[in-house]
């Protein structure tokens, strides 16, 4: 057996083994559960639980709106770097790099200045009368999906820039040529050749966002809610392994068919990872 099977089985494969025989666990007062027991009384109550229900769909829809979001602007950003060139390239591409170089937490933590009510930005806003009064931007949905996209955008926008970099500008200098303006040019010329990037910068961030925990946990309300955060409070605050477990388990069967609904969907149009070598 080869050392990188044996990694694959001890990193990968056990975990998910011992994810799944604690969701089959019965839950215990005063323990995280049952050793020895058998039961599917924990997928069942997450199925069932309204609470629970609502906090998967959360989860999908921040990870919905986050991805547009992000690819969106990864898009255009990687395509303005792509065609920039000397000084401004190397700013361009290094503004995306700089993120990557502090902590998650501490780059999370630095919106609540910028978006909360007394803040940077709503003094901005109201000092150029944009605003009558202060807009509580954080703690709440707006702040969560600011700071996800924050987090997520290098990631995305380099996806996108890999592929993009190998594009011949040539290609789009001889659609203009022949009459395509640059709106045109970009859509049916650079678009169709990025589509894998664009794949690869849609599964990243839809996946980071569905699991979002920095962003909801230190910009969003109470109502703001993901399945991770749901998924610490059971382990570690109700020590319900059981339940933490099935909820895991559930969203990560949720998360492979949508992931694999994404890339079939987007292979369809040109986005199969297969199509970066031709």
């Amino acid at each position: 057996m080869s050392p990188l099977i044996i990694f694959e089985l001890l990193v990968f494969v056990a975990p998910f083994i011992i994810l799944i025989r604690i969701s089959l666990s019965e839950q215990s007062q005063g323990i995280p559960y049952a050793e020895g027991t058998f039961s599917i009384a924990s997928y069942i109550e997450v199925i069932r639980s309204e609470l629970l229900q609502g906090i998967i769909i959360y989860s999908f829809q921040l990870g919905v709106i986050a991805t547009v979001i992000t690819v969106t602007l990864a898009v255009f950003y990687a395509y303005a770097a792509w065609r920039a060139s000397g000084l401004l390239k190397s700013a361009l591409l290094f503004s995306v790099i700089l993120p990557l170089l502090t902590t998650l937490v501490i780059k999370t933590y630095t919106w609540i200045p910028l978006l909360a009510p007394n803040g940077t930005l709503n003094n901005l806003l109201l000092a150029v009368q944009l605003l009558q009064s202060p807009v509580q931007l954080a703690p709440n949905t707006i702040g969560v999906i600011v700071g996800q996209v924050y987090i997520i955008f290098p990631y995305a926008m380099l996806s996108v820039y890999s592929v993009l970099s190998s594009v011949k500008w040539e290609l789009v200098e001889a659609a203009r040529d022949l009459g395509a303006g640059r709106v045109r040019s970009f859509f049916e010329v650079v678009l169709p050749d990025i589509m894998p990037g664009i794949t690869v910068a849609t599964v990243i961030s839809f996946a980071w966002s569905v699991g979002a925990y920095s962003a909801p946990a230190l910009l969003g309300a109470g109502s703001d809610r993901t399945f991770a955060l749901e998924v610490q409070e059971q382990m570690l605050i109700n020590f319900n392994w059981p339940i933490a477990t099935a909820l895991s388990t559930i969203m990560l069967v949720l998360m492979l068919v949508s992931i694999l609904f994404i890339y079939v969907t987007l292979g369809r149009i040109g986005g199969n990872l297969q199509n970066v070598s031709q």
